[in-house]
């Protein structure tokens, strides 16, 4: 996987987006109740206090990142997919009031380590779930798409649409030059916005679409989000007289 190089000044001015993110979640989560927690949320198989666990548990994952990165001894996010799977159910049908207390202080753990990390070690790279390398200068934003996507995903009212448009500029970004760039179950895209922005994807380096012209897709920046990250279904977008590709799970 290549690695696209974040500029540095990007890593503070994540982190910061990351506590204002988290403090909109808590605020969604206050003005709920017990019974709230263990319903369905927008997730198949997943009540809210199966988001929160996991909102929560990430934070944590990548303060193990962020010290892998800071120490230079090797670190993983979690000990382990069954354990990481074991700790989501384990946490998920605590009353709110445990769920508040955990965000919060998984939240300040990922804060500290963040600033704790020197600038010339934002450059490290560092092992994400599945292999995926990452640079320790991107976590921050890693972070950020978890918070807000995930209070999404919680189906209190939160929108994609009500996400913020620096935020969705980020995310197109990393999406189209890190997450997708050269998949090879999606054809090269070029996304277009309404307001003149653009992002491409190449395409996958061999096979039947290695080479082949860009999908166009036009919309807004919160339905192309959606789209990509599985919070919408792609309606309200134009593909331009091609059939809307099928986005591969995050």
């Amino acid at each position: 996987m290549t690695v696209t190089e974040p500029a540095p000044s990007e890593f503070p001015h994540d982190a910061a987006a990351v506590r204002e993110a988290t403090d909109r979640l808590l605020v969604s989560v206050s003005k709920l109740d017990d019974a709230a927690i263990g319903e369905p949320s927008l997730l198949p198989g997943w009540t809210r206090g199966h988001v929160l666990a996991h909102v929560a548990r990430n934070a944590d994952a990548l303060v193990n990142l962020l010290t892998w990165a800071r120490t230079d001894v090797r670190t993983p996010m979690y000990a382990s997919a069954e354990a990481r799977d074991a700790d989501i159910a384990r946490d998920a049908d605590r009353p709110l009031a445990a769920h508040l207390e955990d965000l919060r202080e998984s939240a300040a753990r990922f804060d500290a380590a963040s600033d704790a990390l020197p600038e010339a070690r934002r450059t490290f790279e560092v092992e994400m779930r599945n292999g995926v390398v990452e640079q320790a200068a991107r976590l921050p934003l890693r972070r950020l798409a978890e918070v807000e996507l995930h209070h999404v995903d919680l189906g209190v009212g939160h929108t994609v649409e009500q996400l913020s448009p620096a935020f969705l500029d980020r995310e197109l970004t990393f999406l189209t030059t890190v997450k997708f760039a050269g998949h090879p179950d999606l054809p090269a895209l070029e996304l277009r916005a309404g307001d003149g922005r653009r992002w491409r994807t190449t395409g996958p380096a061999t096979g039947p679409g290695a080479g082949a012209a860009p999908v166009v897709v036009s919309g807004s920046a919160a339905a192309l989000v959606g789209w990509l990250t599985g919070r919408g279904d792609g309606s309200g977008l134009d593909s331009h007289g091609s059939a809307l590709p099928v986005v591969p799970p995050l």
